[in-house]
């Protein structure tokens, strides 16, 4: 087969197909409206780029649907769609998975198969009695898990600082309303 290949016998591997060549005369079968029928959007230049979700000016289905209410402010931390997770660690299972003087971090807890991945945050609960002094370094650790830490002669290092909270509105209470008027009539009896 190499050896009958020359210059009169060159094909293609694949047979060619000739580019269609629209707009030119009434025999080529694509003449006068080049295939794309009469008037319209879709006979125009450019009226095949539509972006996603574009219904041809009429109201998109995004925009006709029912918005339902909820917590999905930035503010409602918990619930939103800012909601961040924590991986929780209990006290019990340092005590049962660790020595006396280990260092705990994430990367420990890790190893020893008490959380999943390292890319959560993880917390620290007291749930359960610790005996053994550690080093532990966490992201954030509740108040009971911090005093039985300490009170077992143990640190508790954290990677985060713990949010401050938003002091809350005291006129909303029944105990805020009744200081506040008070306040108030002892600055008029003043002027």
């Amino acid at each position: 087969m190499a050896g009958d290949l020359n210059l009169s016998n060159l094909q293609p591997a694949q047979p060619r197909q000739d580019r269609k060549r629209v707009g030119r005369g009434l025999g080529s079968g694509k003449g006068r409206y080049s295939g794309r029928g009469i008037k319209g959007q879709k006979s125009r230049a450019g009226s095949h780029a539509m972006r996603a979700g574009f219904e041809g000016g009429q109201m998109p289905l995004y925009m006709r649907t029912a918005k339902l209410r909820g917590n999905t402010s930035k503010d409602a931390m918990p619930v939103g769609p800012f909601r961040t997770y924590t991986q929780p660690v209990n006290l019990r299972d340092l005590e049962a998975r660790f020595e006396a003087g280990d260092e705990v971090t994430p990367e420990a807890l890790k190893a020893k198969g008490l959380i999943r991945t390292l890319r959560k945050d993880v917390k620290l609960l007291g749930v359960g009695d610790l005996t053994k002094k550690l080093q532990i370094t966490v992201h954030s650790a509740s108040a009971t898990a911090r005093e039985k830490v300490e009170a077992s002669g143990g640190t508790l290092t954290l990677l985060r600082e713990p949010k401050a909270r938003k002091p809350k509105n005291l006129k909303r209470r029944p105990e805020g309303r009744t200081q506040a008027p008070a306040e108030t009539d002892a600055s008029e009896d003043g002027g």
